[in-house]
């Protein structure tokens, strides 16, 4: 069974990001945990070089569709459309953010969950989070060639796959990957030999020309208690 996630970019008021961080990992995600059958997959705030600033990735793991409709049965069955025993909580995350986007992804059969990524020590000074968007119906195909040649592709740069994910609810055509790299040395190197076209990286999106339509990546960086940083689910 595929697991499920809710991938959240979160628009920050003013420099609150840091506390929003802390508020989402330390106050949020055991509530989940316990009450929604939860896991904090990574909390991240963006690199703001690279996109929109100040901004937080939030992404929440789910081991079904049926747990992410007992999230949604908890979160909505009251008359506010939101959980009462939360009421603090949204308070004091109101100080902290003024919108956003969510998405709901399903991550592909090979992808690894968080207690995976945490029992084999992945980790990394930053991130690379790319959104891929293909032709309608594209995804799965984009998938099976990442599986097949796009993760050997990245671990020549010195990137580890995090998870890939795509789309849910659309037109099967958006994929997420998250790369992990383990300095910014490398990530620069990466980036710098994919731009000439000389690395294997490169070679890879050129064997999807026709079905990649667009291409977005930004960096990320662990919030202070975020799983892939400390380990452990923020308690």
């Amino acid at each position: 069974m595929s697991r499920v996630y809710i991938h959240e970019l979160v628009d920050i008021v003013g420099p609150n990001r840091a506390a929003y961080m802390h508020h989402a990992t330390a106050r949020w995600s055991p509530i989940g945990r316990a009450e929604r059958s939860q896991l904090c997959f990574g909390v991240w705030g963006v690199v703001g070089s690279t996109g929109r600033w100040p901004q937080v990735v939030n992404m929440w793991e789910y081991p079904s569709w049926e747990a992410l409709g007992h999230n949604f049965e908890v979160e909505l069955s009251s008359p506010s459309l939101q959980d009462p025993a939360l009421a603090e909580w949204w308070e004091e995350a109101a100080a902290y953010r003024s919108g956003g986007l969510d998405r709901i992804l399903v991550a592909a059969d090979w992808s690894p969950g968080i207690e995976q990524l945490c029992s084999d020590g992945v980790s990394g000074i930053g991130y690379a989070h790319e959104v891929i968007r293909t032709t309608v119906g594209g995804a799965p195909e984009l998938l099976t060639s990442l599986q097949g040649d796009g993760v050997d592709a990245h671990a020549a740069d010195g990137l580890t796959l995090v998870g890939a994910f795509a789309r849910a609810m659309a037109a099967d055509d958006e994929v997420i990957v998250i790369w992990a790299f383990p300095d910014w040395a490398t990530w620069a190197a990466s980036e710098a030999s994919t731009t000439a076209g000389s690395s294997p990286v490169a070679r890879w999106h050129a064997s999807l020309a026709g079905l990649v339509v667009a291409r977005e990546r930004i960096l990320l960086v662990d919030a202070e208690l975020a799983p892939l940083r400390t380990g452990r689910q923020p308690g």
